[in-house]
């Protein structure tokens, strides 16, 4: 038995004035995943329960069959994990994002996708100027652009700064917004506060940000830091469902919940995380992982970006390729494996109207091996409301794809 998810980022969105009341998926044209929705079963998930901010952290546990409510610890420490660093029962992640802050706006918190490199100089920078004192318990860890970390560890012997109860505000859902009133709350919130107000000195006369402006491009104001969290523990994927998965992903936060769960991860060059990624390199690398693990997953982040910026033309176009170049061949190769299934679905909606990521139910498409067609003829939101099926808790989703 094989299986497929493909994971179209904040693909879910609400009908847009400008594409004459349809929604981005209904406007794009994507023959495959209509004929998935054709061939099967649509419906709804709710993988953002309202008391959980509407992040793909939670959405993309949710949708791997894990509760968050018993799993999630904090976004930061699945990506912590992506990178290979464990963490200690007293030891902290905090997400990093290099952001561009102007006027306290929240102009871009990408920092106009600021390259790896001048990420790692700023970040060396700000470490050397305001971790001195930390006595080697703080350490910033660069990451790909704007995602980076800050990683505190402690021992027995100290009380960690923070807890569950610090709280902190994701930068990508202040885009054109006041921070003001967003930093950090709560246990520990002053040393990141101060980590954020200083890095702003860093960085304000910093070469990287002087060649950047001279370029045209935004400068790195300063770090962002959210999504703090201890180390999770999770069970693996085979455990729970009896099956061995592979990711392939271009995005931190996926390789971290994948190392979680006991998936190995295959790095597909030309995959970036962004709209420019190599959408047919994904697709050719998840059908020949089809040869050597009983499931594929393969996540792609562009419908999210394009959300980010207000693009819904960039979303469309998003959506065509994953269609063309991804669940096309990847539903065509499936066909020679005997008994299979396949899913289509986002994580969380995120809207091109507001730009952010939002709670609510997010439309899937299943066919394959005893899946009975419900007669639902296309894939998109509102196809999915019409049909019967329904998750409340996403995290249930998994149970009705996966035959055990």
């Amino acid at each position: 038995m094989k299986y497929a998810i493909v994971i179209p980022d904040g693909c879910a969105d609400e009908p847009l004035e400008a594409l004459g009341g349809k929604t981005p998926l209904q406007a794009a044209s994507v023959p495959t995943m209509d004929q998935i929705a054709a061939d099967g079963q649509v419906g709804l998930a709710d993988n953002t329960p309202a008391h959980f901010p509407a992040g793909s952290e939670i959405a993309n546990l949710c949708l791997l069959g894990y509760d968050p409510n018993r799993y999630f610890t904090g976004r930061a420490p699945l990506e912590a994990a992506a990178s290979g660093i464990q963490l200690g029962p007293y030891d902290f992640a905090v997400r990093c994002n290099l952001v561009t802050i102007e006027n306290q706006t929240m102009v871009d918190f990408t920092a106009d996708h600021i390259s790896s490199e001048e990420a790692a100089e700023l970040l060396s920078a700000a470490g050397e100027a305001l971790l001195g004192d930390s006595g080697g318990r703080f350490e910033f860890v660069p990451g790909v652009s704007y995602r980076n970390l800050l990683i505190y560890r402690g021992d027995e012997n100290t009380q960690p700064p923070f807890s569950a109860d610090t709280r902190s505000t994701a930068p990508h859902d202040l885009t054109d917004l006041s921070v003001a009133d967003d930093f950090p709350r709560g246990p520990g919130s002053d040393l990141l506060v101060a980590l954020m107000n200083g890095s702003a000195d860093v960085f304000a006369d910093h070469p990287v940000n002087r060649a950047r402006v001279q370029a045209g491009k935004r400068p790195a104001t300063n770090v962002w830091l959210w999504g703090l969290g201890g180390a999770p523990d999770m069970p693996s994927f085979q455990e729970r469902f009896g099956v061995q998965g592979v990711m392939i992903t271009a995005v931190d936060l996926l390789r971290g919940i994948a190392a979680l769960v006991g998936w190995p991860r295959i790095e597909v060059e030309g995959a970036t995380g962004y709209l420019d990624t190599d959408y047919a390199a994904k697709g050719k690398a998840a059908v020949a992982a089809l040869q050597d693990y009983d499931l594929v997953c393969v996540h792609i982040e562009a419908p999210d970006e394009a959300s980010h910026e207000g693009r819904p033309d960039a979303k469309i176009e998003a959506l065509q390729q994953i269609d063309q170049h991804i669940v096309a061949p990847l539903k065509e190769a499936l066909q020679g494996h005997g008994d299979h299934r396949i899913l289509v679905t986002p994580d969380h909606p995120t809207f091109c109207r507001t730009k952010k990521h939002t709670h609510g139910m997010v439309p899937l498409a299943m066919a394959g091996t005893g899946i009975t067609p419900d007669g639902q003829t296309t894939y998109d939101e509102l196809s999915a409301a019409a049909a019967d099926r329904r998750f409340d808790h996403g995290w249930e989703l998994m149970d009705s794809f996966i035959i055990r």
